[in-house]
């Protein structure tokens, strides 16, 4: 469906971003991580076009279709204390990653809720057994888990750039030590804050965001002007918890306006994840759903199902794609077959809509 089909509200939007990401997570449970694309085509056909459960021996197996990976486990969690607490709480989300989830987990990779558990959570899980308190137990993962859950606190924030962005990073920052993930993170939590808010994914959300760092709202260090002119001599130091570089800020700009130019051809649109990269690593991520997100603007759709296409990591392409589109198309866009297939929808759609009428 197209996000012009009719007016998206900003509830619309909230909850669209929320719902695309639990779909996409979990349409990816079942091929998840097949690197090798011929072997994914001979065991899924040409085309996944809905949930399937895992196969003997995989990723996740053992759990049925519809159903989500520990990043929508913890994307609820995370969902759950916002509703609860009225807004970001980071103690609250803290003792919930204690209570809930650390008592499932036992350092291993292949256990946990939904059968598998990310380096960084592992890591945070072996320290705080150790006795280190939270805000010392943070790794140097490079992958995408913080952002399948903040993502929930960039919705939240929207209209609050500037809380987005404090909040944003201080729970980054709880699994996640390197600066470079706390700016690429930061930076799509900031897109779709934006897209949220309806601003279009376009050649000049890039500029929008560099108005924000200008106004002091997000913390990166830039001595250029929003169109990156030459510097007018006005530079600021660089100072405590700022990213020295807003590149993060640029990628999707530059990449919407590769999605709308002819003369760049990606055919089928899910070997993007081969253009991009298939690893975990943000720097294959973010720029794979971006492309995804503005080929297809709010068709969540053809969007998440490029995403998990794609093969490789296409489980952490397809919740961020499917977060930015559904911020574009809003939860209309998202097909019902995907609704009703999504286990636990009933759950995921109600704490969708108390955040949306947090917001107001």
């Amino acid at each position: 469906m197209s996000s012009s089909a009719s007016p998206v509200s900003r509830a619309d939007r909230v909850v669209g971003a929320l719902l695309g990401a639990f779909v996409g997570d979990a349409l990816a449970l079942g091929p998840h991580w097949y690197y090798d694309l011929d072997e994914l085509k001979h065991v899924y056909g040409n085309w996944i076009s809905d949930y399937t459960a895992p196969k003997p021996g995989r990723y996740h197996a053992g759990l049925p279709a519809g159903a989500s990976s520990q990043a929508g486990f913890i994307l609820a969690l995370t969902l759950r204390s916002l509703v609860a607490q009225g807004g970001y709480d980071e103690a609250d989300f803290c003792r919930r990653m204690d209570e809930e989830l650390f008592p499932l987990v036992d350092g291993s990779p292949m256990a946990g809720p939904g059968g598998y558990t990310s380096q960084s959570i592992r890591e945070a899980w072996r320290k705080r057994r150790a006795g280190l308190p939270w805000g010392k137990v943070a790794g140097l993962a490079d992958n995408t888990e913080a952002a399948e859950r903040v993502l929930a606190i960039a919705v939240r924030y929207a209209a609050e750039p500037q809380h987005l962005a404090q909040y944003v990073s201080s729970n980054v920052a709880l699994t996640q030590s390197d600066p470079t993930v706390g700016a690429m993170t930061l930076a799509f939590a900031a897109v779709l804050g934006q897209l949220v808010n309806g601003a279009p994914l376009d050649e000049q959300l890039s500029s929008r965001l560099m108005a924000l760092v200008k106004s002091g709202e997000l913390p990166f260090h830039t001595v250029t002007s929003g169109q990156l002119d030459v510097p007018r001599g006005d530079e600021a130091a660089l100072v405590a918890g700022q990213f020295s570089s807003p590149d993060a800020l640029l990628t999707v700009s530059s990449i919407a306006r590769a999605a709308r130019d002819p003369a760049v051809v990606i055919e089928p649109a899910s070997k993007a994840g081969l253009v991009y990269g298939l690893p975990c690593a943000v720097y294959h991520q973010f720029p794979a759903a971006y492309y995804l997100a503005a080929r297809f603007q709010g068709d969540v759709e053809q969007a998440v199902l490029s995403a998990v296409n794609g093969g490789g990591q296409n489980q952490a392409r397809a919740i961020l794609a499917g977060a930015l589109s559904g911020a574009i198309g809003g939860v209309q866009a998202i097909p019902q077959r995907f609704i009703d297939g999504l286990k636990q929808h009933a759950e995921y759609l109600g704490l969708a809509e108390a955040l949306a009428k947090q917001m107001g």
